[in-house]
């Protein structure tokens, strides 16, 4: 009898973790969608020469570029995801006249890819590889369809040693 509410509280501690993780790729969506300050992100052309505005170059720290100015702006997920976009990448963020953002891969670092097994902490998903966790974005791991314990292959920055950012290459 006491391995029933043993098997109910896993199956709760499991349906909780889903809960969580949903909710902050729903967050996450969100927040690539109307940005962090409720300004629309999505442009109405996908073609930066086409929208005029202000143009911004800039070092991607893992979730953000960094610009010339030390303003932060706001790499949406699913684009830093997909887009398999590594610390120290520099972009070019065009701001348009209508305030949509599009960013542009400009300068890709050299890269070097790793091996290692996903794990969660703190609400924060990272890979374990070399000895050491890289922080990945939570678009990766809903992305590749990855859960905690499974092996991915990374993308890394190949002269960054203090790197905490990686990009998910693949699921294995």
């Amino acid at each position: 009898m006491s391995e029933l509410p043993e098997k109910q509280v896993k199956r709760l501690h499991a349906l909780i973790q889903e809960a969580e993780t949903n909710l902050a790729a729903a967050k996450e969506l969100l927040i690539s969608i109307i940005g962090d300050d409720g300004t629309v992100l999505t442009p109405r052309s996908s073609n930066p020469d086409d929208m005029g505005g202000k143009v911004v170059e800039g070092i991607f720290d893992g979730q953000k570029m960094a610009g010339p100015d030390g303003k932060e702006y706001p790499v949406p997920a699913n684009y830093a995801s997909k887009s398999k976009l590594v610390e120290g990448d520099i972009l070019k963020l065009t701001i348009a006249d209508d305030g949509s953002f599009i960013y542009k891969q400009i300068g890709p670092i050299e890269r070097k890819q790793i091996i290692g097994t996903l794990v969660q902490h703190d609400g924060a998903y990272y890979v374990e590889a070399n000895g050491r966790e890289y922080r990945i974005l939570l678009a990766s791991v809903t992305y590749f369809r990855v859960a905690v314990g499974d092996q991915v292959t990374i993308i890394v920055p190949a002269d960054n040693e203090e790197a905490e950012w990686a990009a998910v290459e693949a699921a294995l």
